[in-house]
This record gives structure tokens, sequence and C-alpha cells, in this order.
């Protein structure tokens, strides 16, 4: 099956996951080791598109294919990372708040993207995928306890970033 995007837009959709985990890690306050788990969580979450959605031609065209080779695997993920670093610089993004907001308006171009060019299925499964990576790492870690113990799962920083995001891709009706 050949993909209907050209190399900027399968950049772009590679990178809005990883960019949304990263974003959700850094908006809440899990301190060092809370920040790390959760940018692991968010590295195996967007890998987990691999085989969660194993009919989704998109999803599958833009994550690397470990069964390929490692080395294939990683230049690929290398390749989209700086991609996106690039990008991020030549948009002046020098800031937390300025990542944060040039994540939503990439979300907003991502789904603006798919309506134009995925079909249905391949869209919401996209969403979807996109979503359960802002949750499963705003879940990875506390906020707000002390040494790991106490806090709250999902923050109040971390659910208007989620609601954020989830009105940028379009997803509210998909929550439901």
């Amino acid at each position: 099956m050949s993909l209907n995007y050209t190399e900027e837009e399968l950049n772009l959709l590679a990178n809005t996951p990883h960019i949304i985990g990263a974003a959700m890690a850094f908006v809440g306050n899990s301190g060092m080791f809370g920040t790390g788990k959760e940018m692991f969580v968010n590295a195996q979450a967007v890998m987990a598109g691999v085989k969660d959605y194993p009919d989704n031609a998109l999803i599958q065209a833009i994550l690397p294919n470990v069964q390929g080779g490692a080395s294939v695997a990683m230049g690929k993920m290398k390749k989209v990372r700086d991609w996106g670093v690039e990008r991020f610089k030549a948009k002046g993004v020098d800031s937390a708040q300025k990542f944060q907001a040039q994540m939503v308006e990439d979300c907003k171009e991502v789904n603006a993207l798919l309506e134009a060019k995925a079909s249905p299925q391949e869209a919401t499964e996209y969403k979807q995928w996109a979503m359960s990576i802002a949750e499963k790492v705003a879940m990875a870690a506390t906020e707000g306890g002390f040494l790991g113990f106490g806090g709250e799962r999902f923050s109040a920083n971390e659910k208007q970033l989620f609601s954020q995001i989830e009105s940028a891709m379009g997803t509210q009706s998909l929550q439901a």
C-alpha cells in the first residue's frame, strides 16, 4: 500500500506522538526520577503502536520496524528526532511554554492532515494511539508527593494539557 503523504508530513506524523509524551512528562512536577520514568514510558508507549495497531498502514509506516534490524530502526528514529529538533529550533521554541504551545499546534496540524488524507479507521486509530501515549505518561509517576510517596497520578497540570491535546486532536468523542 502506498501512503499519500509527503516526507515532511510523515515526519510530522512520526514526531508528534513523541512530543505529546514529552510534553506530558515535563508538565508535571514528578522530580528527576519520576520524569525519567515518564520518558521511559513515553518511548514504550510510542513503540507499542507497532503491536497495538498491526493493520494500520500509517502507524506501521512511521514507526521503525525492529525486525528489519536494530541499526536501521535506530537510524529511522534518529532521523525523525533530528527533524523535530531542527523544526522546533526554526520555530523559535526555547522554553517549556513554547514547547507545549508548538506541540498543541502540531496536534492541530496532524488532525487536519489525518482528516484530509487518512482513512477514517487510520485516523481514529492514530488519534487513539496518540492519546494513549499522553495518558500512559501522565499515569507513570505521581505528582506532588515526597520521594515517590503520596501525591496524585494525574495532576491538574497534566489534566489541563491532556484536555488541550484532546481538543487539538479532535478526540473528545473518542474518549466516550
